[in-house]
């Protein structure tokens, strides 16, 4: 990323200074950038609104990413609809419709980099070069905003790669903007069993990345969660108080279901690896795992979301007198009691029922 205000903390080259000049070792070229972050499966990353960020895939395998936007975030003041604004490159966009053929042709948008637009004399005396460099960033470039590196591939700067890095900010005081928001950690591994925040053994567990564990996530109001379902476990009734969630499926298969503030049900199907769904606030949602398993990533409105599960020791119902169960449901006492207290040394993640033999 590249943060406004932030110093370019990364340096390459052992510098010396002789008769005023700047040199590097021989045959290495001088480079400065700010912090470069190694991402892997796994991880979670938080990018706040309107920073400039690029993604260079140096692996030997894919990268698949989920990203998500919240346009309803107090960053964004420019109406509900999703803008990406690129420095260079550029890409169609088709938005999905229902309407006719026809009409659909009108829901393609063309997005091209800023600088097309600008003078070409304005922004050679910006950058202090030649018109002929800012024609070809101007020029029309239909590869699209992903692209293919040319020649041997691209080089950064990394701590694991060059012992000789120094942190500027390490040498001269802090002007406070660098301690708050530029030595924000934004990554997080979401997938590490050692730091599940629930666990059930013969259940599965969930991986929580909220604005405790990673604090940039508080100026964005956002969140994630990481499930993994054993077979045929479930996630347990419940709703989010405070916040909409957008379910990813990574892996397996599930039985999902979802009702609404009126009592009506909005989604009841089976969702595979690839599906995506959407849960709004307070409805209530449950999942059930397949025969091999169900595992999911769920983005969240919220920094800190906050769920009330129906079944288990901390849900809504057992927190009620017998009573009041009985009376509301127009069942026994007994019956009551059961509905509290057989699932109350368990949360949020219920193993399966042990089968019966006849």
């Amino acid at each position: 990323m590249s943060i406004p205000g932030c110093a370019e903390t990364y340096q390459s080259g052992q510098q010396s200074v002789r008769s005023g000049s700047v040199r590097t070792r021989q045959g290495e070229q001088r480079d400065q950038h700010q912090k470069v972050h190694r991402v892997r499966q796994g991880d979670i990353v938080a990018l706040p609104a309107g920073v400039a960020h690029w993604c260079y895939n140096d692996g030997n395998e894919e990268l698949v990413a989920v990203s998500v936007n919240d346009l309803n975030n107090n960053a964004n003041q420019l109406g509900q609809k999703s803008r990406s604004f690129y420095l260079a490159g550029g890409h169609q966009q088709i938005y999905s419709s229902v309407q006719s053929a026809q009409q659909q042709q009108q829901q393609r948008e063309t997005f091209q980099n800023v600088f097309r637009a600008f003078d070409e004399n304005l922004m050679a005396e910006a950058f202090n070069l030649p018109v002929e460099v800012i024609r070809r960033m101007q020029q029309e470039d239909q590869r699209g905003f992903i692209v293919r590196v040319t020649g041997e591939g691209m080089r950064m700067i990394r701590p694991e790669e060059d012992e000789e890095y120094e942190e500027r900010y390490q040498s001269r005081r802090a002007n406070g903007l660098e301690e708050v928001y530029c030595n924000f950690k934004i990554r997080q591994y979401l997938d590490n069993p050692k730091e599940a925040d629930i666990y059930v053994r013969q259940a599965g567990r969930i991986n929580h990345a909220n604005g405790q564990k990673l604090p940039i996530l508080n100026y964005m109001d956002m969140s994630a969660e990481k499930g993994n379902l054993y077979p045929n476990a479930m996630h347990a009734p419940h709703w989010t108080m405070n916040a909409h969630s957008v379910f990813y499926v990574t892996r397996g298969e599930a039985h999902v279901q979802v009702v609404g503030s009126n009592g009506q049900t909005v989604l009841n199907d089976r969702v595979n690896q690839g599906d995506l769904f959407v849960v709004p606030q307070q409805f209530v949602s449950t999942i059930r795992a397949g025969n091999d398993g169900f595992e999911y990533v769920a983005f969240k409105t919220s920094s800190q979301p906050m769920k009330s599960p129906l079944v288990g020791y901390t849900s809504a119902l057992k927190a009620m007198p017998i009573q009041v169960l009985a009376n509301s449901f127009q069942i026994s006492t007994q019956e009551a009691q059961s509905l509290k207290y057989n699932r109350e040394h368990q949360t949020m993640l219920l193993p399966p029922r042990a089968v019966r033999s006849s």
